[in-house]
């Protein structure tokens, strides 16, 4: 196929099937092959770096760099040409310095082009980079099946990386990441196997989304049931989005005093549940919603806006000013706020928001959440005593990510139409599709269990398998509890991988199952796994209710 890119790893991919011209993310066709040559260019360093292991001689900067250029090729993280080139060219420096310290062993891809292929300029990296995407492959299921578990793995780095942030790594994870990086050059390995890495994608999923679980929670407290504040304050505020806790932190305390407020978007919602955060006073509450509103919401904050890590829209002129970089996300333009000996100086967005307006408000009010693994434990004799005596018939999983698909009021639709004697149990932006109904409480129980952000997607499976305990059960499908997740960015795949892997069966996807999908690997997913995906409202809640 000659086109100019080809893009398929978010939903929203064009007519289903991918992007060829431009992304509907907003993502430029250079900057997509860009991407993509990355992605190619780790898997020759992370074969030489599993080779300099063997001799005591791996570079912990390798792993660092493929985590980070992972993460940074997600949907909506960066979009910063220059970024990638600089990448790139970082990555030829490494890959080479690596090939020296093993160059007396022999391996098998010593002399693969991952391996042998360099540019000295932007002109040589843009051809190369149109050469290596997934379009690369031909045959449809091997390319079905690589996209999975690329797209696990870019997942499974956000995640990772993350954890490493607080300071928590983890050996098996880093080689995992890897092996399997490599593995995905392997033009031998038949569907069946890669089948069978998929699901152990899916098993390392998991472990990545605990230990990232037990840096957040030992660094900053388990979530506690909170109450959020949704209106404004009079004074000026900063705006912080994305998903970085630690970012979160440094800027409280930098701000702490100053007469700065701070306000949460989007995924940084969940941070308000965290102990460690409350005592800042100035720590105002959440304005706005999902993701992909951003572009009207940036607009009437008036404060200066910091985007942690995804999901970042192309900012429009007349906000773009305000809008602050830090981590792995970019944009042609935007002020990027670096790191220095594991610290940020956020001294200029604070004196930015000095000079400006306070936020106009968007609405009043409060939401609740705090919903996470160790509280819903402290609730598990009420919400089985609760199961029990009939006033809790079943629960619905929908966690995962909000998008701009009109299709996705679906979600708001089904959520309002529930029966009342339902619990949603969700995590993730697409709670903004129903985390501010009024759908009451059964007992005392509010109907909306919010977990926190997709990175905390694991406390969902925690309490799936604590129920299965309280419950006596032999198998955690046999649970009164369904999966209708919506799904977006690659984050939802390593989730949908995990539960898998987990043994979860009948998830319901929406609202659209995964371009990357082939027919053929639909079919295995159908008959293996019972996926599926949504319909309308009417039959799904026929189905899902019995």
């Amino acid at each position: 196929m000659s086109n100019a890119m080809f893009c398929y790893q978010c939903q929203e991919a064009a007519r289903g099937l991918g992007c060829n011209v431009r992304g509907v993310c907003g993502k430029t066709a250079d900057v997509a092959n860009l991407q993509d040559l990355l992605i190619y260019l780790m898997k020759g360093i992370a074969a030489a770096n599993i080779k300099a292991k063997e001799i005591q001689q791996d570079e912990d900067a390798a792993v660092e760099f493929i985590v980070d250029g992972l993460f940074a090729t997600i949907t909506n993280a960066n979009f910063d040409r220059d970024y990638f080139l600089a990448k790139i060219a970082q990555g030829l420096a490494l890959r080479d310095k690596l090939k020296q310290k093993v160059q007396l062993r022999d391996y098998f891809y010593k002399r693969h082009d991952i391996m042998e292929w360099t540019a000295s300029s932007p002109e040589e990296m843009d051809q190369k980079a149109a050469q290596v995407g997934f379009m690369s492959i031909p045959d449809q299921n091997i390319r079905s099946l690589k996209a999975m578990i690329i797209y696990g793995l870019k997942g499974m780095a956000a995640y990772y990386k993350h954890a490493l942030v607080l300071g928590y790594s983890d050996e098996e994870i880093a080689d995992f990441i890897q092996k399997t990086l490599v593995a995905t050059v392997d033009e031998e390995l038949t569907v069946e196997q890669l089948l069978d890495l998929v699901m152990k994608t899916g098993q390392t999923g998991v472990k990545a989304m605990a230990l990232l679980d037990k840096a957040n929670t030992q660094t900053y407290g388990h979530p506690e049931i909170s109450k959020v504040n949704l209106g404004v304050r009079d004074n000026p505020a900063i705006l912080i989005s994305g998903h970085d806790l630690k970012d979160l932190e440094q800027l409280l305390e930098q701000t702490k005093g100053s007469g700065v407020d701070v306000y949460t978007h989007g995924e940084m919602l969940p941070a308000h549940y965290y102990p460690a955060f409350k005592k800042y006073d100035n720590f105002a509450g959440n304005y706005g919603n999902a993701w992909w509103r951003q572009d009207k919401e940036f607009e009437s904050f008036n404060g200066p806006v910091i985007l942690t890590t995804n999901c970042l829209i192309p900012p429009k002129d007349s906000y773009k000013d305000r809008v602050y970089a830090a981590n792995i996300v970019g944009f042609e333009g935007v002020k990027r706020i670096e790191e220095k000996d594991g610290k940020k100086d956020f001294s200029a967005v604070i004196e930015h928001a000095k000079k400006c307006p306070p936020p106009q408000a968007l609405e009043q009010g409060e939401i609740v959440g705090g919903f996470a693994h160790n509280t819903v434990f402290g609730l598990a004799d009420k919400v089985v005593d609760a199961v029990k005596s009939g006033a809790i018939k079943r629960f619905f999983v929908m966690a995962g990510c909000d998008g701009r698909m009109r299709s996705r009021e679906y979600y708001t639709e089904f959520a309002s139409k529930l029966p009342r004697d339902t619990v949603i149990l969700t995590a993730g932006c697409a709670k903004y599709r129903y985390n501010k109904l009024d759908l009451g409480d059964i007992g005392g129980i509010p109907r909306v269990l919010d977990a926190g952000q997709c990175n905390d997607s694991y406390s969902l499976a925690l309490i799936a398998l604590k129920l299965k305990e309280a419950f006596g059960l032999d198998d955690v499908n046999k649970l009164p509890v369904s999966y209708n997740i919506a799904w977006y960015e690659q984050k939802a795949v390593i989730v949908l991988l995990a539960l898998l892997s987990l043994g979860v069966k009948n998830i319901h996807l929406g609202p659209t199952l995964p371009a990357f999908v082939s027919p053929a690997v639909k079919d295995v997913l159908i008959e293996k796994f019972g996926l599926a995906t949504i319909t309308d409202v009417e039959n799904d809640l026929k189905l899902f209710m019995g």
